[in-house]
């Protein structure tokens, strides 16, 4: 008979439905499914679907590594978001997580020497590179369910008019150089002049700064992957929630980027913007271009 920890998955799980629909696939596919859910992030339906669940905190590095290794997992992913601000910027900051000792070795050149700096590729790779020295290798998520990674083409009915265009060509650039940075994914703009930039907020209070900076409403946002993205963490993720975050505050146009950006339950995603006469679209630099030259 086989190792049966070959078909086992473990599946690192942060906030929002996106954890929920890999857990999905994973199953579906078979597979055994040993979660850890990050405290305060995961969502807690995550039990009845996985073989196994296991609750922690997000800073406890060490106590993940041997849960998986207990349960003999090789094979892990990464699904959900993780609220930067309040990991860092809480009232106690990194200390009020109660990391571990594991946590706090891998961290020492971030938060003691500040020989390095504290973006999300930094971090994220650091709590991968711990696990890899365990045996533990992480792949994208979207490895199990490549079917969430967008596509190119007009999503909404409602198509974008030649002013958008030209706002969509402009906040790409600005967003690929925020990514570049490792700042953000995300930029409202409106008339080619920016409106909001993301940074530790998230793309839903970038929108909503940009709503309550726009009052007549009508502006772009477009969210795009980094130009080095790491498709195994922080890939550019909308949802049903994001199609109300722009409603409510007043945006006219999302542009995502096709082949490196999750949609989430995209029928219904489909419907609110057609509900709220909103344009959504999916495109890439070489569509960008050949639009120009049009």
């Amino acid at each position: 008979m086989g190792d049966s920890s070959a078909n086992r998955v473990g599946l690192l799980a942060g906030w929002g439905r996106y954890p929920i629909v890999v857990a999905e696939a994973l199953r579906a596919q078979g597979r055994e499914v040993y979660c850890i859910g990050l405290a305060g992030h995961a969502d807690p339906l995550l039990q009845e679907i996985c073989h196994h669940y296991q609750p922690a905190r997000v800073a406890r590095i060490g106590q993940h590594i041997n849960y998986f290794r207990r349960h003999k997992v090789h094979l892990a992913t990464m699904a959900g978001k993780l609220f930067k601000h309040k990991i860092l910027f809480g009232r106690f900051g990194w200390v009020g997580l109660l990391p571990d000792i594991r946590t706090i070795r891998a961290c020492v050149p971030m938060f003691f020497t500040r020989r390095v700096d504290r973006t999300d590729n930094n971090l994220l790779t650091t709590m991968i590179d711990e696990y890899a020295k365990d045996g533990i290798s992480f792949c994208p998520a979207t490895d199990f369910a490549p079917e969430l990674l967008v596509q190119p083409g007009q999503i909404s009915r409602r198509k974008l008019s030649a002013a958008e265009w030209d706002d969509v060509r402009f906040a790409w650039r600005l967003a690929k150089e925020l990514g570049r940075l490792d700042v953000g994914q995300s930029v409202a703009v409106k008339g080619r002049a920016a409106l909001a930039l993301e940074a530790v907020e998230g793309t839903d209070e970038c929108i909503r700064r940009a709503g309550s900076l726009c009052k007549q409403g009508g502006f772009t946002v477009v969210k795009v992957a980094k130009p080095d993205q790491d498709m195994r963490f922080d890939v550019p993720t909308i949802g049903v929630g994001t199609m109300e975050v722009l409603h409510q505050a007043g945006a006219r146009v999302l542009a995502i980027e096709a082949g490196k950006t999750i949609v989430i339950d995209q029928p219904e995603v489909a419907k609110l913007a057609d509900k709220y006469g909103l344009s959504l679209v999916a495109v890439d630099a070489a569509a960008l271009e050949q639009r120009r030259a049009a």
